[in-house]
């Protein structure tokens, strides 16, 4: 299938075809159509599968056809859960609306309210946004979204996990017209808070799912060492580092703090690499994965912050340092590697702390996963065995103990009694056998006399 099968728009398809696009993933063959005729889409995909494309391009193609519902409202809204991520849609919607009369701005927190509001003010027709900052501009009346055409969820589903369920219904309830179409992304269907959410938002929608919840990318080689402990870790670290071959890396880590920590480590092993935590105001973070993309240093250190929607071409490994806590990001992170079919390398160290979130992700891989080693490197940690549950214990003393009193009972009824035995006030009298017709004879003759 092409792009040109899905019948676009002639301006738009001649920027498909100046970007370079020709063979639609599939993602995009399944939801460019459905999003074209107007349905409401709920749709799930791996990271790296296109899906960007996928709600730009019917988004463009319906502005381009259709009258405005509103000369000052925004037409389109797409809302993502991080600042990051916002900024990767932005820069790919800004390569489609460069020679078209549409504008689009980008909304984020932790930037210049004032500054917004006069964005805002020239009447946008694309609002990308994270949805806190875009909720507190609603309140104050700086926008309105009742011309409101299509409203576009980003990974809905971290959004909800980030606590976002009140400003999304606000923005929903702003906008709530029978005229609105409204697609929603999402990692995974089987999110609870998800289809709960999507029923008070779409109407009818077409559900579509490529691969499963969590498919994992098969142009990533995942590598797998057992760590005893933190310094092990960073001599692993250190060696993988030095040997290995790769254009960028990203490494990921449990806490801000050891961001920076394990950043300094490598600066100071004359490394080229850069830290990214929440810690930082958006200003840093914008210049730290500018910088990045660019090339400017080779190694990126991070949390999950990193771990969705930044399209890196030349990260070709990632390391988890820590393992998730929440086991689907181990998707996620992987899947900064190994993007546009490209091959790419995934490593993580596994130590003690790091063991059940290992499991977790064994079982979400669905296999056996087996561990690598580095001569000289190599881990006395073998792993852990699975703890009995409190539960458990306590069942098994209540058993012995009913064992017991079963035993008490058994050994209690073999008694056998061959007297009358008197018990409590009431005697136990022994019970008369009958009399014999010689007996019955005698007694009637002792009467007589």
């Amino acid at each position: 299938m092409q792009f040109s099968d899905f019948g676009l728009e002639n301006r738009l398809m001649k920027t498909v075809e100046h970007l370079g696009f020709t063979e639609p993933t599939e993602i995009q063959q399944q939801a460019i159509p459905a999003a074209m005729q107007g349905h409401d889409l709920i749709a799930s995909s791996k990271t790296g599968s296109g899906k960007t494309l996928a709600f730009i391009i019917p988004a463009l193609q319906r502005l381009t056809k259709n009258r405005a519902l509103s000369k000052r409202d925004p037409r389109v809204v797409i809302l993502t859960p991080t600042r990051e991520l916002a900024k990767q849609v932005f820069s790919q919607l800004r390569l489609f609306t460069a020679n078209t009369q549409f504008k689009a701005v980008l909304i984020l927190g932790g930037e210049n309210f004032n500054d917004q509001v006069k964005v805002l003010e020239k009447d946008p027709h694309f609002i990308v946004a994270t949805p806190g900052r875009l909720a507190d501009h609603l309140t104050q009346g700086h926008f309105y979204l009742n011309g409101l055409e299509l409203l576009i969820l980003d990974e809905a589903d971290r959004m909800l996990d980030l606590g976002f369920a009140k400003e999304l219904s606000q923005i929903n309830k702003a906008a709530d017209h029978r005229k609105r179409q409204t697609l929603l992304f999402s990692a995974t269907l089987d999110h609870a808070q998800v289809n709960d959410f999507a029923q008070e938002l779409l109407t009818k929608p077409k559900r579509i799912a490529i691969g499963g919840a969590f498919t994992e990318h098969k142009d990533i080689n995942k590598r797998f060492y057992l760590a005893d402990n933190l310094e092990h870790k960073e001599a692993l670290l250190q060696h993988f580092l030095s040997h290995e071959n790769y254009q960028q890396v990203i490494i990921f880590t449990a806490t801000r703090s050891d961001t920076e920590r394990l950043a300094n480590i490598l600066i100071k092993a004359e490394l080229s690499a850069v830290a990214l935590s929440g810690e930082l105001n958006q200003s840093q973070r914008n210049q730290i994965m500018e910088g990045f993309s660019k090339g400017h240093q080779k190694i990126l250190v991070t949390t999950d912050l990193a771990s969705r929607g930044l399209d890196l071409v030349n990260v070709s490994l990632v390391i988890n340092f820590d393992m998730p806590k929440h086991t689907e990001e181990f998707i996620h992170r992987i899947g900064r590697t190994g993007r546009a079919g490209s091959q790419g390398d995934a490593i993580a160290f596994v130590g003690p702390k790091d063991w059940l979130s290992f499991k977790n992700v064994e079982g979400l891989l669905e296999q056996t996963i087996h561990f690598d080693q580095v001569d000289g490197l190599k881990a006395k940690f073998k792993g852990l065995k699975p703890k009995k549950a409190k539960n458990q214990k306590t069942d098994t003393k209540v058993t012995k103990a009913v064992k017991t009193e079963k035993s008490k009972v058994k050994k209690s009824t073999r008694k056998t009694f061959h007297a009358a035995q008197d018990v409590g006030d009431m005697p136990i009298l022994k019970r008369k056998k009958p009399l014999t017709a010689q007996q019955i004879e005698n007694s009637d003759l002792d009467e007589t006399e």
